[in-house]
């Protein structure tokens, strides 16, 4: 499998300008030729990250809708998880690297899929090297 796990931190950082990062953007490049594979928590973590930045007046709503859309085009595949994976295996991991339930969705994919994950949070990115993901 190609492509790479893409969490909420990095999409975000191309939608907030004050946010921007030239590592995200390099992840941003390489989507032109692979996939990114997300879990299913992704899109309400983005468009929440969006909402909160909308209400505290770093955004306005126009800006999150063509953001929005800008991020539907992208070659985003979104992952399901079954709920006795998520309260056995992610949960699990979650306790183990002391990540949010949330984190350790994308760390869980990344370890399924045998992609490297594409994070700015300094602890999902550890978490991910003590697990033997490679962290773009």
């Amino acid at each position: 499998m190609s492509g790479l796990v893409l969490d909420a931190s990095v999409a975000l950082s191309w939608l907030l300008l004050d946010e921007g990062n030239a590592r995200a953007d390099a992840v941003l490049a390489r989507l032109e030729h692979s996939p990114a594979h997300v879990p299913q928590v992704w899109p309400l973590e983005v468009a929440n990250g969006l909402w909160v930045a909308e209400r505290r007046g770093r955004i306005q709503e126009f800006q999150v809708r063509q953001g929005l859309e800008d991020l539907l085009a992208l070659p985003v595949l979104v992952e399901m998880s079954e709920p006795p994976r998520v309260f056995a295996e992610i949960l699990a991991l979650a306790r183990q690297h002391r990540l949010s339930v949330y984190d350790a969705t994308y760390l869980d994919l990344a370890v399924r899929l045998a992609l490297p994950l594409a994070t700015l949070d300094d602890n999902l990115a550890r978490a991910a090297r003590e697990s033997g993901v490679e962290v773009v």
